[in-house]
């Protein structure tokens, strides 16, 4: 029998799964001083062998033995100068009985000869064989969260920090860089021996090697390197994604009041990385996914702000450590917050609360369908659990409230405060608050208590009224993630308490050679007020009525908000509210009141507002309302001038499942977008159209068609625009060819970013498919788990985890039993209780969706002819 743990308080599934338990750092026998690896790789075997040497100053006498992470190291010889030492190694530790008891504050060095054959984790090997011959020979590390103990003996937790030194021996075209400065090269017969100094602490995690044949492409920052190091022929694409690092040096050194510390600044792009980026002190490690071309440029932002969250690290991670995993928001949190800031530098305020919004919509996402937990919690099956939204995208938001609380001056000040005086150092949330105290003299426990050491935000539902009689504006603030009190009395605990401001906007005064109401902006009235309770009402006396109501105004604080404003303050708010993402959430509680009237107001917004991110926005509530009226409004964004308008435009046309749309769909799958992603959301959605179950729609063989047509002439970057064609075809869930071509892609030798979105595509196909080809999908999904590649498991995993059968379940055991990665071991294990919740839907329970659906369309074209001789009737 199988349970779905859910945490009791808030109806939230529990993040601590079956397994987990407190996790604290080893007790520490001494300081780490140093660390030494003298290794010689074998690329042929996969292999390497050499010397580990640890320098650790004893913190007390006596200590006869010490205990080393060592994974599946072949330990030869453990000596502490000329004496050999007797050590045990079980192929997860290394214990070493020392011969002479330490002497406090008398350091010693231990050299550990050793050797690695195919290491599981932490170095990886890559190279060409018979289904990808291109591929480039090359071998990186990996060490976050504790995978350096598989490459070196190590103390692998983040409290130890050491000086470190890489030696490595390696065949002479090839090129190896790793942390610090190369301090000496030489020829060895056919090999060529690199040696790399860090001066500078870190923790073992940071260490990294890099090895592959790579162009150098030279930058530099005030006198130090700055260099980029792509695969050959990939140079143009180096400087359009990195070109910006020397400026982004600058800005970061800025504004965290400390220059960049370290000798010179690395990033190297590897194939087949199992992240995007990784923040080596000095030699960052990114995935070559994440290269553009010039095309790519267009409407991809998202590379420039791996390049920036990794930069920030260096600061927040890397020069300022963390003490324990737990405390890993701090680091990823203001790496992820940077992305907004370098957002903001770069492309101006609106960019940037958009981005800030989306940061928070992506952890509200976990939050509400995978599970909620505190973002401080030492409870964990692996440390790598915690690397999640809560950690990356929660901490961003979290960072972004302690500004609002501070003001610019201020928060500025209270970050330079943390970095100067932890610089080197490892360091807690505590330290965190502590120095936001010493620089600004105020105590933001308050916040930490509510959104840092406990998990939710508050929801609040927010509705206004005016007395015209006594002008007072009413605003009634309701928490909604408050259940209704039973006795008289709410749960406090679930109660935030929280200074909101609320704003209460006007049109501008027309002056006399002022043409435009809206140019010289509306004037804001703010006031500011404590919500504490579950419903409190507020009064505010104003001289006259607003034009509209902005709750939160610049939307400081973590929260959702469901605005109950009557049609005219909503469309006076969406028309003239400064703030991008208030504009958003009009447009959003329009959209929910639904008619002929919305249709037009969000259709005219399309159309005219300034910032493309609102029409952006606008385009996805637009097609909400369910009126034949809005594929008029909508058909006219496919014009956009920004293709990321154009995109959201495109996918929105795609829930339309009628002819017209997948007309105006074809006419883009067929000549084509200047952007690579409105190209794949139009072959994706021209699959969705041909896959509903309507009465009007185009045949299968015409949309396999198109879709064949992208599959055989659309290669190119990262295969964006041939996925968007295998997302179409899995949306066709009745289609046995759809399948077919599907399956064709999952084989060996399909570029990779191809063959991983058409395992995932099995998955979303499966649930429309015979009992026979679900077999066959399942038999295929099995064979794919055998493979131990991350990202091939990865998308195994999300495949079975859309699955409507309990068959795929065996597989998901298997494969967590088996992968080495406690990401997929815990991807897998939420997977299996997803399909126990769906394998339940039976054929009744399909054929009443399907009947659903048609009800739905019906209902639709009924509202679409009642509304519009409703209009007409207004007109005569």
């Amino acid at each position: 029998m199988s349970h779905i743990y859910f945490d009791s308080d808030n109806g939230h599934k529990s993040f601590e799964m079956p397994g987990a338990r407190p996790h604290y750092n080893p007790d520490r026998p001494g300081q780490v001083e140093h660390i030494f690896l003298d290794l010689v790789l074998d690329i042929p075997k996969q292999s390497f062998h050499g010397t580990c040497s640890v320098r650790i100053n004893p913190v007390r006498s006596g200590i006869d033995k010490l205990t080393l992470d060592a994974v599946n190291l072949k330990i030869k010889s453990v000596k502490v100068g000329n004496i050999e030492q007797n050590f045990e190694s079980d192929g997860e530790f290394l214990e070493i009985q020392l011969h002479e008891p330490t002497a406090a504050y008398k350091p010693i060095t231990i050299a550990i000869d050793y050797a690695v054959e195919k290491p599981q984790r932490g170095l990886y090997f890559v190279g060409p064989d018979k289904h990808y011959p291109d591929k480039p020979t090359q071998v990186w590390t990996q060490g976050e969260d504790e995978d350096s103990r598989f490459w070196f003996p190590c103390f692998d937790y983040p409290g130890q920090l050491a000086t470190s030194e890489i030696k490595v021996q390696v065949p002479k075209q090839l090129f190896a860089i790793s942390n610090g400065e190369l301090i000496n090269t030489e020829t060895k017969g056919d090999d060529k021996i690199y040696h790399w100094l860090q001066k500078q602490v870190h923790p073992s995690y940071l260490m990294t090697l890099a090895v592959g044949d790579f162009a150098e492409i030279k930058d530099e920052w005030n006198g130090k390197p700055v260099n980029y190091y792509v695969e050959r022929s990939r140079e143009a694409d180096a400087k359009r994604t990195m070109g910006k690092t020397p400026q982004m040096i600058e800005f970061f050194s800025q504004i965290f009041g400390y220059p960049y510390p370290f000798p010179k600044y690395a990033q190297v792009c590897v194939d087949d990385f199992i992240f995007g980026g990784m923040e080596n002190t000095s030699t960052t490690l990114l995935t070559d996914r994440c290269l553009l071309d010039e095309r790519a440029t267009l409407d991809n932002r998202g590379s420039e702000s791996l390049v920036a969250h990794e930069l920030a690290h260096q600061w927040f991670g890397d020069l300022v450590v963390i003490k324990h995993w737990s405390h890993a928001w701090i680091k990823e949190g203001m790496a992820s917050y940077s992305e907004v800031l370098w957002t903001d530098k770069e492309y101006g305020k609106e960019d940037a609360a958009y981005y800030m919004l989306n940061e928070a919509r992506s952890y509200l996402a976990e939050d509400s369908s995978r599970y909620r937990r505190p973002m401080v919690t030492h409870v964990y099956r692996e440390a790598i659990e915690l690397y999640d939204r809560h950690l990356y995208e929660k901490g961003a938001c979290v960072y972004h409230m302690i500004r609002a609380e501070l003001g610019d001056e201020l928060f500025y000040k209270a970050v330079q405060t943390f970095v100067q005086d932890n610089a080197h150092k490892t360091v807690e949330t505590i330290d965190l608050l502590r120095a936001i105290e010493k620089a600004t003299g105020r105590n933001l426990m308050f916040l930490f208590d509510q959104y840092v050491y406990r998990g939710g935000h508050p929801d609040y539902k927010v509705a206004y009224s005016w007395d015209g009689d006594n002008k007072l504006a009413k605003v009634t603030v309701t928490q909604t993630q408050i259940k209704e009190p039973k006795n008289g009395n709410a749960n406090s605990k679930d109660v935030f308490d929280l200074k909101i401001p609320i704003g209460f906007g006007y049109k501008p005064e027309k002056s006399d050679n002022d043409e435009s109401s809206a140019s010289s902006g509306p004037n804001l009235k703010t006031f500011t007020v404590r919500v504490y309770e579950r419903e409190q009402s507020f009064y505010f006396p104003l001289e006259q009525k607003p034009a509209f109501i902005s709750f939160d105004v610049g939307n400081k604080y973590l929260k959702t908000v469901s605005l109950e404003f009557p049609v005219a303050e909503l469309k006076a708010q969406l028309q003239l509210d400064p703030d991008p993402v208030s504009r958003i959430y009009a447009a959003q509680a329009l959209a929910k009141k639904g008619g002929l009237e919305v249709v037009h107001t969000l259709s005219e917004v399309l159309k005219k507002e300034p910032f493309w991110a609102v029409r952006a926005e606008v385009a996805g509530y637009l097609v909400e309302i369910k009126l034949d009226q809005a594929f008029d409004g909508l058909v006219a964004g496919v014009k956009d001038k920004d293709a990321r308008v154009r995109r959201a435009v495109v996918g929105a046309l795609g829930k339309i499942k009628t002819h017209e749309s997948y007309k105006a769909l074809k006419s883009i799958v067929e000549k084509g977008d200047a952007s690579y992603y409105v190209e794949a959301a139009a072959a994706s959605a021209i699959g969705g159209i041909a896959g509903a179950n309507l009465d009007e729609k185009p045949t299968d063989e015409q949309v396999l068609k198109e879709l064949k047509l992208v599959l055989k002439e659309r290669q190119g970057w990262n295969e964006v625009v041939r996925s968007g064609a295998i997302s179409g075809l899995a949306q066709m869930k009745t289609s046995e060819d759809a399948l077919h071509l599907i399956l064709k892609y999952t084989a060996i030798g399909t570029p990779q970013a191809l063959r991983l979105g058409a395992i995932r595509a099995l998955g979303t196909i499966s649930t429309g498919q015979t009992n026979i080809n679900l077999e066959r999908i399942l038999q295929r999904l099995a064979e794919l788990s055998r493979e131990t590649f991350f990202l091939t498991q990865v998308s195994v995993v999300a495949a079975l985890g859309q699955m409507e059968t309990r068959k795929a379940i065996r597989i998901l055991r298997s494969l967590a039993d088996q992968t080495p990665d406690g990401r997929v071991r815990r991807m897998a294990d939420e997977a299996v209780q997803r399909v126990q919740k769906s394998a339940g839907s039976d054929a009744a329970v399909k054929q009443l969706r399907e009947e659903l659906d048609q009800v739905k369309k019906d209902n639709q074209d009924l509202k679409s002819r009642l509304e519009s001789l409703e209009a007409k009737s207004k007109q005569d």
